[in-house]
């Protein structure tokens, strides 16, 4: 009986099922992070096997072979050669798609030939009958030396098979499916009696890919006059690709048959209309509506349900903890500037509902093709679209995608645009400025005017990204030249489990990571709210008194003292130093303490302002702080702080500025110069004040 963890590394090209076989195994017991030195992504997950055996499984970035053209798919080659690697699996899955077995069989047939135990997946194989597609199991499993798991992730059929596998991975057989050295003996032989100890792929690998492995270098087999001219090394890959084609076409002629009559075209007359030059475009606005509608109808109520919790948490806080620094701390502090982000969890979590149920279909993919003819007039390639989209949840996610970009000038003009796109950071901006400045109206009685709001300020996202990209398509003198391909998968039925746990792990990562940040801000705000440098902040009530007494001012004597407190504190005066600045975009000082705060991340601003307008606050202690927004008032004019003048401008202003110093890290990083985020941060900043001036100078 194994006690021990086996280490499982699941690899497969994109689009086969990957992450459904994943979230079959391990559910919700599941981490994402980094993989050492690099920011592509890792999703690890712990499964139990049995009542023995457990399991680490190591969900690999997806890749169509081990000839690596991008950064994220040598992360697959350089763990699966180096043995002294702490994610050295025990046992490689490669998951199949079964409608495209021939495509995925290379990726495993390389695999095998590292002489890792190895265990081939054939996933949704509940397609089978309707596609008129049988397979021979055990002639396949001959053949490709392996065994082979069955699996329907929709059907939840094939897993418990999967881990039986798994478990007894030491009975796999380890050698390789063909004899690809063949293509060139003379040299391969030359090869082996140069290096006896070495597994002959994995120098082959060395010399062709930009890897090591162990103490192995390519300059060390070089040295041994084994280098080849560069071309020479690219007819050799091909010939080798060719070889393992040959080998998949004549084991699938007799273990893989399809019954033409059995197969439908439905796939290909639904392609037909969904990336239609003109439908195409009209199918995706439509989709497009319907999401930003349902992101404002559907989650009123559990939004408002939150702000009012909160606003009863923080008065029942004040009013049953002992009075104190700690009181005031929490109370106005950390309960409001919490709730200034939890609010958002619902729209947040459509959002990401929609974007997953999109992925899981198969649509995305024809977006993608669709949008190309657009991109390529702008001077980019169809595989932009991807990070632009992406962008829509988090630009750093979305700019780490462009690695899949071979252009440099392609890929560097993409990362430069993406914080254009509207990301799930400038929602909470976005949700409570509309809610003060757009009136919850129907047009034609169907279409929320807020939601047609929010989808404008999409578009207007999109759209900016686009424009720029035109103008550093030409400023840019970069020669280049590249191709698009993309792969249509298979429509499908969305998983719910895929698209709960995408949720769910989506939205947490946004809350946990949004909530350290505006928690600490919270506090800080709170303390320089809270204290004054000088007699003016501590004599605040003795001077209220007195201007009452005069009648120099009127209205409640606790609600004037705390915002005399509010204005004379330490925030109060860095929020009027700045405002001379803000002002001529219809900003007041406090507005301009949460502007300045959001540059750490932009849904900071609601936090920060629900802090500021929390501290020292007596009247009507159980107003939400959207109302609270809704009612300030300038105190010269007498008209409403958040006016439509004012709204616009702050819209306008998240909408095209550069606030996030994550995003301004991660473009250092995949650029490795300070030079494009400062370029970044000061066009996106200047333009986004310039347009924001304008507009509010127009409609004041």
């Amino acid at each position: 009986m194994n006690r021990n963890t086996i280490k499982v590394a699941l690899i497969g090209n994109p689009n086969v099922g990957k992450t459904s076989v994943f979230n079959e195994l391990t559910g919700l017991n599941q981490q994402v992070g980094n993989y050492p030195g690099i920011t592509v992504d890792k999703k690890v997950g712990f499964a139990k096997l049995s009542e023995y055996s457990k399991a680490t499984i190591l969900d690999l970035p997806g890749t169509y072979s081990l000839n690596a053209s991008s950064m994220d798919e040598s992360v697959v080659i350089e763990l699966l050669m180096n043995k002294n690697d702490a994610n050295f699996p025990d046992v490689a899955v490669v998951v199949s798609e079964v409608e495209n077995l021939k495509r995925n069989l290379l990726l495993f047939t390389q695999i095998k030939d590292l002489e890792i135990p190895t265990i081939l997946v054939i996933n949704m194989s509940d397609r089978m009958t309707a596609k008129g597609i049988s397979l021979d199991i055990p002639f396949l499993e001959e053949q490709l030396k392996t065994k082979i798991a069955l699996v329907s992730s929709r059907k939840k059929t094939g897993i418990e098979e999967l881990k039986k596998l798994i478990i007894n991975h030491h009975e796999l057989p380890t050698e390789p499916c063909l004899n690809a050295s063949s293509i060139d003996p003379e040299y391969f032989d030359n090869l082996r009696r140069a290096f006896p100890n070495q597994l002959l792929y994995k120098l082959w690998l060395v010399i062709t890919q930009d890897v090591n492995f162990a103490n192995l270098h390519r300059n060390t087999i070089e040295a041994n006059s084994f280098a080849k001219p560069q071309a020479e090394l690219k007819r050799l890959q091909q010939k080798e690709t060719v070889k393992r084609y040959q080998f998949i076409n004549d084991t699938l002629k007799i273990g893989y048959t399809v019954d033409k009559s059995k197969a439908t075209d439905i796939r290909e007359r639904i392609d037909r209309v969904l990336t239609h030059k003109v439908f195409g475009y009209v199918i995706f606005f439509a989709i497009m509506m319907l999401i930003f509608q349902s992101i404002f109808d559907w989650s009123s109520i559990p939004m408002d349900f939150i702000d009012s919790s909160f606003a009863s948490l923080s008065t029942y806080a004040k009013i049953h903890l002992p009075a104190g620094v700690l009181t005031d701390l929490i109370s106005e502090g950390i309960i409001p500037g919490l709730g200034g982000i939890i609010i958002f969890i619902p729209q947040i979590a459509f959002l990401f509902l929609f974007i997953s149920v999109l992925e899981e279909s198969g649509y995305m993919s024809r977006v993608v093709f669709l949008m190309d003819k657009i991109m390529r007039k702008f001077g980019l390639s169809g595989k932009s679209v991807v990070p632009l989209i992406s962008g829509t949840a988090c630009a750093i996610p979305a700019i780490m995608a462009a690695r899949n970009i071979e252009n440099w000038k392609e890929r560097l003009i993409t990362i430069l645009v993406t914080p254009f796109t509207t990301c799930s950071a400038r929602l909470p901006v976005y949700a409570i400025l509309i809610s003060l400045i757009v009136p919850e109206k129907r047009l034609f009685g169907i279409f929320n005017m807020q939601g047609l709001t929010l989808m404008t300020l999409y578009l207007l996202g999109f759209g900016m990204a686009i424009f720029s990209a035109y103008i550093l398509n030409k400023i840019l003198k970069i020669k280049s030249h590249s191709y698009f391909v993309v792969e249509m998968p298979s429509y499908k039925v969305p998983m719910f489990k895929n698209v709960a746990i995408n949720v769910v792990e989506k939205t947490k990562s946004f809350v946990t990571g949004a909530g350290k940040i505006i928690l600490a801000l919270s506090v800080i705000l709170w303390f320089l709210g809270s204290h004054g440098p000088d007699e003016t902040f501590h004599d605040a009530e003795k001077i209220i008194t007195t201007q009452l007494q005069n009648k120099e001012v009127s209205g409640d004597k606790d609600d004037l003292v705390a915002s005399y407190k509010l204005e004379n504190s330490y925030i109060g005066i860095v929020g009027k130093s700045i405002e001379p600045i803000i002002k001529p975009l219809g900003y007041d000082w406090k507005i301009g303490i949460a502007v300045v705060s959001s540059f750490a991340a932009r849904e900071v601003f609601v936090g920060s302002l629900a802090t500021i307008y929390s501290v020292g606050s007596h009247s009507d202690e159980e107003t939400t702080i959207k109302n609270r927004m809704a009612a300030e008032i300038h105190p010269i004019t007498g008209t409403k702080i958040f006016n439509l003048a004012t709204g616009v401008s702050l819209l306008f202003f998240y909408a095209f500025a550069m606030q996030c110093i994550s995003t301004l890290a991660i473009t250092k990083r995949e650029t490795n110069s300070w030079k494009w985020p400062m370029v970044q941060l000061l066009f996106m900043s200047g333009f986004a004040y310039t347009v924001s001036l304008i507009a509010y100078q127009i409609l004041k």
